[in-house]
């Protein structure tokens, strides 16, 4: 099996470990900001190529810092545009469909992604940006830590191979567990049928 962490470690040069973790924070910065880029891949890329606990802690700082810049940027960008009050009427309507209906929303969409933009989202409907930025640093502890200790407990107890294959399995479990989730939301709420 091809080693991820090393495959990612060429891409970004002799930087090593600090390298990786400005990755990791871009990667997470796009996925805020611009366009989905699965992150939880890069994340655990990234970690193979040290699997230690102590650098694990320091691409889940990157992820947080990323996912919260990314948040506030956002925020402040749309804050100074005049959004159509079209866009803000669907954005209002779809946000009152979802199962919360406030800033708790940013805590579940990192179990079942609904909200792209959340930064733009967060603006546009009047969420208080001091409760979004909480959720979603409490969310990216939640789901990149929990990510990171069951990367951690693959790499003690398997070889380095076999400890890639679990975790990239259980990363492709959480993002099908997350899709899913998001779909069966988004029906249940009637979102995206035709009338």
């Amino acid at each position: 099996m091809i080693n991820i962490g090393e495959w990612l470690y060429g891409l970004f040069g002799s930087g090593g470990g600090p390298a990786l973790v400005l990755c990791i924070f871009l990667i997470f910065l796009l996925d805020a900001v611009f366009f989905p880029t699965l992150p939880e891949f890069f994340y655990v890329s990234a970690f193979f190529y040290d699997p230690s606990l102590s650098f694990g802690l320091f691409l889940l700082a990157a992820a947080i810092a990323a996912e919260t810049f990314g948040l506030v940027l956002l925020y402040l960008i749309v804050g100074k545009l005049r959004v159509p009050k079209r866009i803000s009427t669907v954005v209002n309507k779809y946000i009152g469909f979802l199962v919360l209906g406030d800033e708790r929303l940013l805590l579940l969409n990192r179990i079942a992604p609904m909200i792209p933009f959340s930064g733009a989202v967060v603006r546009i409907v009047g969420w208080d940006i001091k409760k979004s930025v909480f959720y979603v640093f409490l969310g990216c502890i939640l789901k990149y830590g929990t990510i990171l200790l069951m990367s951690n407990f693959f790499h003690s107890y398997y070889s380095s191979g076999d400890a890639q294959t679990f975790t990239l399995i259980f990363i492709i479990a959480v993002i099908v567990i997350s899709f899913t989730l998001s779909v069966i939301v988004k029906k249940k709420k009637g979102i995206g049928q035709k009338s």
